[in-house]
């Protein structure tokens, strides 16, 4: 049978089969799904646990022979098969073919390997777990579903995240679920169970630098001018690369044209804020920036953007911290500088 990820704690709590199948490649889900059924298989006695890693030359007859033979003192055992490729070719579906025919009364097989695409998911091999054993395929977390993704996680490690505490997390780990699950596992190591306020979260999320570049943007949208210039001087004396600073300018310039464009072509400003996830608490700062300038003067930033990018690649002469300044600079309300 296949199962979802979310659906293979149900799974287990309800019986253990012989084999268990997990396929994908996004290794946090994939590694806590196979942590899953290894903690499961021992709560319910198989105390022994063998590690076969698929690789060049591997010997699928070790599979049949090492099922064959008893455990030892009879130990019921968990067979960890790691395949590099969800291709294993002629030798590997007879294998796995056979086992799941006539699986071993004392062992479970556990496989995990890279995404099975849609030929192999109609495989013999897979289609002969399948009717022994359980299939889980773990699927990428989109962007749209990664707060909720988040906040599920915190709430299962006993927090109670603030509005917009799971929002503002993912956009800070970029869909990196690693990233995201050792932040939350930050949160409750500093701050115990319990309610997660914002400032906590940006307190405890590992920033590149000791000013970081989200709170660059929210100094340049606030116009302060003269903060902006230190936090890039700090910025630079800490050694963040010009790349990541750029980064963050030109996606929220690229946004507030976006948003300006919304709102010149009739759209209220809410609602365009709304269809553009911005945080209630970024909002007045938001409405700053959009009230400051035209779509044509944003334009005009973004494409310094573009040229302090070709600066930073060493396609063009000048120095592009220098080029960030004025960009940053320009956000909070100065006039543009000669680069």
């Amino acid at each position: 049978m296949r199962v979802r990820s979310d659906q293979l704690a149900g799974q287990l709590s309800r019986s253990l089969v012989p084999v268990y199948l997990i396929s994908g490649d996004e290794p946090l889900q994939l590694g806590e799904a196979a942590d899953a059924v290894r903690q499961a298989a021992k709560t319910q006695g198989y105390s022994d646990r063998l590690v076969m890693d698929h690789g060049t030359g591997f010997n699928w007859d070790e599979l049949a022979a090492i099922s064959a033979e008893m455990s030892l003192f009879s130990e019921r055992r968990v067979i960890d098969l790691r395949l590099s490729t969800a291709k294993i070719g002629t030798d590997g579906s007879k294998a796995l073919a056979a086992y799941a025919e006539n699986p071993s009364a004392d062992d479970l097989l556990l496989i995990s390997c890279p995404k099975l695409e849609k030929a192999q998911q109609n495989a013999k091999w897979v289609k002969a777990i399948e009717r022994v054993g359980v299939l889980v395929q773990v699927w990428p977390i989109d962007v749209a579903q990664l707060p909720r993704w988040i906040e599920q996680r915190l709430r299962s490690r006993g927090l109670n995240p603030e509005r917009e505490v799971a929002s503002m997390l993912a956009e800070r780990v970029e869909g990196n679920l690693l990233a995201a699950a050792q932040e939350v596992e930050k949160l409750l190591l500093l701050n115990g169970p319990g309610a997660v306020t914002i400032e906590q979260m940006l307190s405890a999320v590992a920033d590149s630098a000791r000013f970081d570049v989200y709170g660059l943007v929210d100094a340049a949208l606030q116009g302060n001018i003269a903060r902006v210039t230190r936090m890039l001087d700090g910025l630079r004396g800490e050694g963040l690369a010009a790349p990541v600073v750029l980064w963050a300018l030109a996606r929220e310039i690229r946004m507030l044209c976006g948003m300006r464009f919304a709102i010149d072509s009739g759209e209220p400003a809410e609602r365009v804020m709304a269809n553009h996830r911005v945080w209630d608490k970024r909002k007045p700062l938001v409405k700053k920036g959009l009230q400051r300038f035209s779509l044509q003067r944003w334009q005009r930033l973004l494409q310094q953007c573009g040229q302090a990018d070709r600066l930073i690649k060493g396609q063009a002469r000048g120095d592009p911290w220098q080029s960030l300044i004025s960009i940053a600079s320009q956000m909070a309300g100065a006039k543009p500088l000669v680069v």
